[in-house]
Formats: structure tokens, C-alpha cells, sequence
């Protein structure tokens, strides 16, 4: 049974990271296209894509929020383990341990902030005004769903490390 919730909670996880690639996809185009009108466009063309830096910081925003339960799944997150690699097993697993707890608990903290500024945002009708005029609360919407996910897999990695060997974590060590 938990062995495969722990498969659909990776392929969920793949299918964010691929609608993060998408997103990347998506944002280069715009803003070849952006480009492309602004120098070989006549001045009323080159204005058409006036949108794109607002709407591409919002992708990055999407693609950044997409990928990172991800990239959390596979080791691929920033780490710094040169303290651990040294230290005696049991002692490097407790600290792994301490990290996931505070990873968890730092998710937690943000998902919960995030869904009171979204809530807040949305009560209050903010808006934001650039070249576009949106409620403010789209924006940062996605910031409590991707927390949640990313305490979830803050969670199943503490799993891993429980079945593992007494040890630190294999994956992205930088120090062998």
C-alpha cells in the first residue's frame, strides 16, 4: 500500500516538474518572440508583446514552484553535506534527521504565511498594476499548494531515511 502511494506521489511529482519544463518552454518562446517584434517589427507590432516580462516573471515563478518537490525528491536540491561526510554514521544520520525536521517545519511555517497572504489578498481585492491588472492573489496562490507538497515530500524523505542505513544520504554529496 505505501509502496504504491510512493510511486503516485512520484509520478505526480514528475508530472509538476514536466509542466515546470513546459512553463520554461512556454516563457522562451515569449520572450524570443518579445525580441524578435521589437527589432524587426513596425513600432505598432513591437508593443504587441508588452505583456511578457510580467507574465514571464510569473512562469518563473510557476516553473521555480513546479519543480522544486521534484527536485527535493531526487537529491537535486542545494546541500551542503562537507560536515556530515566526516562524522560517524549514526552521528551523520541524526543530523540528517535535524535537517528534515527543520526542512519540515520551515515548509509548515511558509505554507501556512502564504495561504494567509492569499486569503488575505483575495479578501481585500488587491490588485496588481503593471501592464496588466490582476488580483494580486493569483500570484501568490500557488505558494501554499507548492509548500504543502514540498512538506509532504519533507515527510516521505524522513520515511527513506528511517528504512536507511544509519548513515548520511548518498544522494547529491559533493564530498566522497
Amino acid at each position: 500500500m505505501l509502496q504504491s502511494l510512493d510511486a503516485l506521489w512520484a509520478r505526480l511529482l514528475a508530472g509538476l516538474a514536466m509542466l515546470g519544463c513546459l512553463l520554461l518552454l512556454a516563457m522562451m518562446l515569449i520572450i524570443v518572440a518579445d525580441v524578435a517584434l521589437r527589432n524587426l517589427a513596425p513600432t505598432e507590432l513591437a508593443r504587441a508583446l508588452a505583456w511578457s516580462n510580467e507574465v514571464c516573471e510569473a512562469m518563473l515563478l510557476l516553473v521555480t514552484l513546479c519543480v522544486a518537490p521534484w527536485l527535493l525528491r531526487q537529491g537535486q536540491h542545494i546541500r551542503v553535506d562537507i560536515l556530515l561526510q566526516p562524522l560517524p554514521p549514526r552521528w551523520a544520520w541524526l543530523l540528517e534527521w535535524l535537517g528534515d525536521l527543520i526542512g519540515l517545519a520551515t515548509c509548515l511555517v511558509l505554507m501556512v504565511v502564504s495561504a494567509k497572504a492569499t486569503l488575505a489578498s483575495h479578501a481585500s481585492g488587491a490588485l496588481s498594476i503593471k501592464t496588466l491588472v490582476t488580483p494580486e492573489w493569483w500570484i501568490l496562490a500557488p505558494l501554499p499548494v507548492a509548500f504543502a507538497l514540498l512538506s509532504v515530500e519533507m515527510l516521505w524523505r524522513m520515511h527513506r531515511l528511517w528504512r536507511a542505513e544509519r548513515g548520511p544520504r548518498n544522494d547529491a554529496v559533493s564530498a566522497a
